[in-house]
């Protein structure tokens, strides 16, 4: 993709989608993340061309960006268990200031994953929504987008803008045979951690080093 706009920019989003034999919205996600980490720069009625990151010194930042994995970055997770009551965890999103939880079952495995927006609706309104158990308001297991820790950062923040969520928890298979039905989760990478490692990008230092 960012050869296609180095050969022919100015060049439309719709143009580079023909030149891969796709369509628009397949790569719209993959143009914002690439705008986003400055590879690319959009104009209005213009179209796509070289950003600042696709040459020089910052190219260095950028091929060490591609190759993180999700492990270096990744924070703790913020998990609690499926008979949490709505009160519960509404107090936990404000103390660990976060977007959402992770929800375990009892054995600690991956159950679902609660947002803002799940307590939101459920509390407007709704006199007795302080006692329900999360289990009835969160986006059950199969339905909640993951990564694991090999996983590349990259791939996390493509998946973080195509699913239009705050975090992502960071799984592995707990399963011998590699089914896929238990996962434990070990971490949970956000979109905080994508500013930090964006900012460490565009200004070659650490968050700390700043």
């Amino acid at each position: 993709m960012v050869s296609i706009v180095e050969q022919d920019a100015p060049i439309s989003g719709e143009q580079i989608a023909d030149k891969l034999d796709t369509t628009r919205p397949s790569i719209r996600a993959d143009l914002a993340l690439l705008v986003m980490l400055h590879v690319l720069e959009a104009k209005p009625k213009v179209g796509y061309s070289l950003g600042r990151a696709s040459s020089g010194q910052d190219s260095r930042y950028l091929e060490r960006f591609h190759q993180r994995k999700v492990k270096e970055v990744q924070s703790a997770p913020v998990a609690l268990y499926e008979t949490t009551s709505v009160s519960d965890a509404v107090v936990a999103l404000f103390l660990e200031n976060v977007g959402s939880l992770t929800v375990v079952d009892a054995q600690g495995y991956l159950a679902g994953i609660v947002s803002r927006k799940d307590l939101l609706k459920v509390t407007l309104g709704n006199q007795g929504a302080a006692a329900i158990p999360i289990s009835l308001v969160m986006t059950r297991h199969p339905n909640v987008v993951t990564v694991t820790p090999e996983c590349t950062v990259v791939e996390a923040a493509r998946k973080l803008i195509t699913h239009q969520v705050d975090s992502l928890p960071v799984v592995r298979d707990a399963d011998t045979q590699g089914s896929g039905s238990r996962l434990e989760v070990v971490g949970r990478i956000s979109k905080t951690t994508m500013t930090l490692l964006l900012l460490e990008l565009a200004t070659g230092k650490t968050p700390e080093a700043l």
